[in-house]
């Protein structure tokens, strides 16, 4: 049975799910199956247009030919090292990014996805455990892995994640709040 392997990093605009998997492969190997849409299918899903002007649209085939395309904002792109992007409607976009670094003939894949909430949206580090396994899957010729042996059995995982976290992010709101009182400037 897989593992959850995802963490939670708090940055400068948020919170995010970050994951890593590596690879026994160049970097520019690994980089096109997050660059080339013949690639990118194999694991996740379809692009279209021209990234490098900013229009292009990605509709995650992995689960159904019935997914809706979406339009992708491309906000850093330094091939084959690093991307990032805003995917879906601007009011609801996921910020995803991706950042690879090659040593010793391995590839490290870091992968980090933005939550909206840390109540709502533990379920995406399943996800991403599981998309990154097929991406494993793809790459070596392996059968796809099963939705059924990451959900539910991966999701307490990250529903702990969020709840200590967001434990922690209140405590700290507090302590701010007890200082900014003690010293008088709580507006």
């Amino acid at each position: 049975m897989p593992q959850p392997t995802g963490r939670l990093v708090r940055k400068d605009d948020g919170v995010y799910v970050v994951l890593d998997r590596i690879f026994k492969a160049p970097i520019e190997d690994v980089w096109s199956y997050f660059s080339r849409s013949p690639r990118l299918s194999e694991w996740i899903g379809q692009l279209t247009g021209t990234p490098s002007t900013g229009a292009a649209r990605f509709r995650m085939n992995a689960a159904g030919d019935d997914a809706d395309w979406e339009n992708v904002t491309i906000l850093e792109c330094d091939a084959p090292h690093r991307f990032a992007a805003d995917i879906g409607p601007s009011n609801t976009s996921r910020r995803v990014y991706v950042h690879l670094t090659e040593a010793s003939g391995h590839t490290t894949v870091t992968l980090g996805q933005r939550l909206r909430s840390l109540r709502e949206e533990a379920d995406i580090g399943v996800s991403w455990d599981y998309y990154l396994d097929r991406l494993l899957a793809a790459r070596t010729g392996k059968p796809m892995p099963d939705w059924n042996d990451y959900d539910p059995a991966m999701l307490e995982h990250y529903e702990n994640l969020c709840r200590e976290l967001d434990h922690d992010i209140k405590a700290e709101q507090a302590t701010l709040h007890a200082v900014d009182r003690a010293n008088g400037t709580d507006g």
